[in-house]
């Protein structure tokens, strides 16, 4: 469109022209001695006209002559650009596609040939992913140098170099030496995200958590990670900083988790861990309470399980109220049975125990039972329930179907006999191992547990004993009425 328009205006123009010069008729006399040119004077504009465009284009084509050079090395260096950025996105389609040596090569090609700086960096970092990726790691350091030193003092180039090398040193494990290479990049206002997480990632590696708390709540903050991750991040760390709390720091780190992060149960075990290393079960109780009231879990309910006889009445309560909205509960009806044990409720702990026994076979469960027999007398039967729990745990035992010889040790030049009036007879039979402490592999360092009361004295065994004394003592279970029994509560 625009074309006709200029056409019709030179159109136009030449109209013009030819109308005023037919108006104005006229001679033009050009004198250069010795010659006398006579023109018409149409003609002589015409002829200026010419010979100014012809001047015009001539002086064009001389400087388009004199920039030839110039021009010629600007093609060069455009081509050569082409050339580069071709190879570099074939590149990184090699690496993208899995094929690191095509990549490496092509990479390392540019990585000879090219001239800038920033694709000399792009094309050594990238050469170096490759390799590393391959493996090749003496390789991939040698190509890391070369980026390196093509950065030069360009601290945006230095930067990028540094963090693709702590983001490969930590796929080898190499945490301390990426943590040297990302602190310089972190402060409090940075906005080096993916610094950042590599940080993060870092100091997860070496076990820091008190960084990885508070990196990940600046994360959290700034929405660069995600909500489901921080959580667990937030969750594990704190747990771990618990473990290792002071009790001056215990207000400021309990103070700073939400609701729902000190009801989970990672934390919740943890905070009560703490609690009970200074000195507070109540405090302790108060915290397992809370999160099993939102979701009954083993490890809660194990760790719950594990007080002394002052405590094991209330939490009896507590527990027997759970045990009404869970009535066929594995874990629960364990928890019931240990803090039966602990409170010396024999005959009542066996029920709990047996019930949950018959819901899951639990190694935490046989080993509470044989406690229990052990305590009122029960050899053969607490060696049975001793048994299973190692073949629950996976561990084979010896089948030991008559008893050994005692050995011959009077030959022993250390053995020295002593008389059997020095030996004392009065000790009790060794406490059995509590079951509390064979926990799951997720569990770590747990509450202490009081070994279950030893067994009715050698005075009370003597009298004879009814069968049901066996299993149920006379001590009143919580929570039952027991004028309601058959026997109107008589029995004593």
């Amino acid at each position: 469109m625009r074309s006709w328009i200029w056409t019709l205006l030179l159109l136009a123009a030449a109209v013009a022209l030819a109308l005023a010069v037919h108006d104005h008729g006229g001679n033009v006399i050009i004198v250069a001695q010795p010659w006398r040119i006579e023109l018409s004077l149409p003609l002589a504009v015409v002829l200026a006209l010419v010979a100014f465009v012809a001047l015009h284009w001539l002086l064009r084509l001389l400087r388009w002559m004199g920039n030839s050079p110039d021009r010629l090395r600007a093609w060069r260096g455009r081509r050569a650009q082409q050339r580069d950025i071709e190879l570099l996105e074939r590149g990184w389609t090699h690496v993208l596609e899995g094929r690191y040596v095509q990549a490496e090569k092509d990479l390392s090609n540019l990585l000879a040939r090219t001239r800038s700086a920033d694709r000399r960096v792009l094309a050594g970092l990238s050469a170096a992913r490759a390799l590393h990726l391959m493996g090749e790691y003496v390789r991939r350091d040698q190509t890391l140098q070369l980026a390196q030193e093509g950065a030069g003092q360009d601290t945006r180039l230095r930067h990028a170099v540094d963090t693709v090398k702590a983001e490969m040193f930590l796929d080898q494990n190499l945490a301390q030496e990426a943590l040297d290479l990302l602190e310089p990049l972190q402060d409090a206002s940075s906005r080096y995200l993916h610094a950042t997480r590599l940080l993060l990632r870092a100091h997860r590696q070496l076990g820091h958590a008190d960084r990885v708390y508070a990196l990940t709540r600046l994360l959290l903050r700034r929405s660069a990670i995600d909500e489901a991750q921080a959580g667990q991040f937030i969750r594990e760390s704190a747990a771990q900083r618990l473990d290792a709390l002071e009790e001056s720091g215990w207000s400021g780190l309990w103070g700073d988790l939400t609701a729902d992060e000190r009801l989970d149960p990672l934390v919740a075990l943890a905070g009560a861990r703490a609690q009970m290393r200074f000195g507070r079960p109540a405090e302790s109780a108060r915290i397992l309470e809370a999160a099993l009231n939102r979701r009954l879990d083993d490890r809660l309910l194990r760790a719950y399980a594990q007080c002394d006889a002052q405590q094991a009445g209330q939490r009896l309560g507590h527990a027997e109220l759970w045990l009404k909205s869970h009535p066929d509960h594995p874990g629960l009806l364990a928890a019931l049975g240990q803090l039966c044990l602990v409170a010396q409720l024999w005959g009542q702990g066996a029920h709990y125990l047996e019930r949950s026994l018959a819901l899951r076979a639990d190694t935490h469960i046989h080993v509470l039972l044989g406690n229990l027999h052990e305590a009122l007398g029960h050899p053969e039967q607490a060696l049975a329930h001793w048994r299973r729990a190692c073949e629950a745990a996976d561990v084979e035992l010896p089948a030991m179907h008559r008893s050994l010889p005692a050995a011959d040790i009077q030959g022993d030049p250390s053995f020295v006999e002593a008389p059997r009036d020095s030996v004392d007879t009065s000790a009790g039979a060794p406490v059995a191992a509590s079951g509390a402490y064979l926990q799951d592999a997720t569990d770590s360092a747990p509450l202490p547990v009081d070994a279950p009361a030893a067994p009715p004295s050698a005075t009370q065994a003597s009298q004879p004993a009814r069968p049901e004394d066996d299993y149920f003592d006379t001590a009143p279970i919580p929570g039952v009425d027991m004028s309601l029994t058959s026997d109107g509560g008589t029995r004593k």
